[in-house]
């Protein structure tokens, strides 16, 4: 009887560590990826030597653009930072997460979504009641991040980003995306 219970105990004890995993409360994973620059674009003409015949005006290529930003907020988690999407002047789109800093968690995530960002407890489990995609897992807990934007999937159609703890249904923080 008293291997059983000690049996159980043991179980039940491995599976809440795996479940919860607290240490990585203790832990941090710092990332610092290259962050595309931005660029502007300009459709100035190119100036013309003298000695040249006259050429129409030319547009330099365009750039890679910032089309929306916004700063986290913290959520289940404190949550710091910036998030933009960019397109690039191929037109790939990017998320871009600046200077973030949340906790390390068990099955961390980052979605786009078209939930607001409600401050407080009342946003910690809104962002999977409408439409959102999984761009990847949460590569670490701080620095800075790229995730491509899959070409199936429109920007404008999401308001938000979220740093989802998939495993708990929960939000660590999110950022409302405005257009620059």
């Amino acid at each position: 009887m008293a291997w059983t219970a000690l049996a159980s105990a043991v179980l039940v004890t491995a599976l809440a560590l795996y479940w919860f995993q607290p240490w990585k409360v203790f832990t941090d994973t710092y990332v610092d990826e290259a962050v595309p620059p931005a660029l502007t674009t300009s459709t100035t003409p190119t100036p013309i030597p003298a000695s040249a015949a006259p050429v129409a005006p030319t547009a330099t290529p365009a750039g890679n653009e910032i089309l929306t930003v916004g700063e986290f907020v913290t959520h289940e988690h404190r949550t710091t930072g910036s998030a933009e999407i960019h397109r690039l002047a191929d037109g790939r789109h990017q998320l871009v997460l600046r200077d973030l800093n949340t906790s390390s968690g068990p099955d961390l995530r980052v979605w786009l979504t078209d939930q607001p960002v409600t401050l407080g407890r009342a946003g910690w489990r809104v962002f999977d009641d409408g439409e959102w995609v999984e761009l990847a897992r949460l590569k670490g807990n701080q620095g800075n991040q790229v995730y491509e934007i899959p070409a199936s999937v429109d920007p404008r159609d999401f308001r938000s980003v979220s740093i989802w703890c998939k495993r708990f249904a929960v939000s660590f923080g999110a950022a409302d995306l405005r257009a620059v």
